[in-house]
């Protein structure tokens, strides 16, 4: 079992310290938090193990797992690397895609891996049609929250959009070629309402629109591609696949039969997999010891984090 630290015990990071205690594949060392009274009350509360300083930590074990905020992701997990410890870092990687791009030179100086927390790659639903996912031209995307002043430091961008920037590049296998983009800032010193279009090299167009003062919570993308239309609810953990194909020359009575102008007759078929339930958090933790123990790529390496940064801010740019 690895020997694995937490770094920041707040709401996510609570959750985190749960899953890995509960984990096969972890042994949960402890945790350290820079808020003493709130340490005290988590280490009280729930029986993890105190360290005093993060250095201590690091010494103590082989996986660092950073969910601190945002600003501190840098620092903690270059020490981290630099003492040798394998990181998986809660998105997004870094503030900056510089010291992304650091992070992934040390990680291949120090012959350690690192993993990004984008979660929704674990979600059930996304994980049942992923493979289905080839080749999709226009991917459009909704990710709206009700307000919660938690993470309204930084853009919706980089709040709530970048889970979908992740999924999306996931998918599409090209270079993003335009970035369009608006955003409105209503009750946050940042934008609370964005809408992107991102369009790539091989002709595929992305429409992202994300929100954190709705009326409802909604995270739903739609994929379009060739003879096919994937349907993803993240939030529901449902999807549904609507597959075209050549008509029989005798169509049943209630097979569903569309025509077109040059009279090519297309039958359609609805598809809905069976979805396999699952703990996201706990597997994408899981994934990331199996990535250290086969030494193989993680599942959501350090370049896709950054990469998913990197469109993040070009995004955020475009409000300027």
């Amino acid at each position: 079992m690895l020997k694995v630290g937490v770094l920041g015990a707040g709401h996510l990071g609570k959750i985190h310290l749960r899953l890995l205690h509960q984990s096969t594949k972890y042994d949960l060392i402890g945790f350290y938090d820079p808020n003493d009274a709130f340490a005290d009350d988590v280490a009280t509360e729930f029986g993890y193990h105190k360290f005093d300083t993060i250095q201590e930590l690091m010494e103590a074990v082989d996986v660092v797992d950073i969910v601190t905020p945002t600003l501190a992701h840098y620092d903690c997990a270059r020490d981290a690397i630099k003492a040798g410890k394998h990181v998986f870092i809660e998105k997004p990687i870094t503030n900056t895609v510089e010291e992304a791009e650091e992070l992934i030179r040390l990680t291949k100086e120090y012959g350690v891996k690192g993993q990004v927390g984008h979660v929704e790659r674990f979600n059930p639903a996304f994980k049942t049609v992923k493979e289905s996912i080839v080749n999709p031209m226009f991917i459009e995307t909704h990710r709206l929250a009700e307000f919660n002043p938690r993470g309204t430091d930084v853009p919706v961008v980089l709040d709530l959009m970048i889970h979908d920037i992740d999924a999306i590049l996931s998918v599409v296998n090209s270079k993003v070629k335009n970035v369009h983009a608006s955003g409105v800032s209503v009750i946050s010193e940042t934008p609370d309402i964005a809408n992107a279009r991102l369009e790539f090299e091989n002709g595929c167009v992305a429409n992202l629109t994300s929100s954190r003062i709705s009326l409802k919570n909604m995270r739903k993308s739609r994929f379009f591609q060739k003879d096919a239309y994937i349907a993803v609810d993240f939030l529901e953990k449902r999807c549904e696949v609507v597959k075209m194909k050549d008509a029989p020359e005798k169509p049943g009575d209630f097979d569903m039969i569309l025509q077109n102008a040059e009279g090519v007759k297309k039958q359609i078929y609805f598809e809905n997999p069976d979805i396999a339930p699952n703990n996201a958090i706990l597997d994408e933790l899981e994934t990331f010891a199996d990535a250290i123990n086969n030494n193989t790529t993680p599942v959501v390496s350090l370049e896709n984090g950054t990469e998913a940064l990197r469109i993040a801010h070009q995004i955020i740019a475009c409000f300027n």
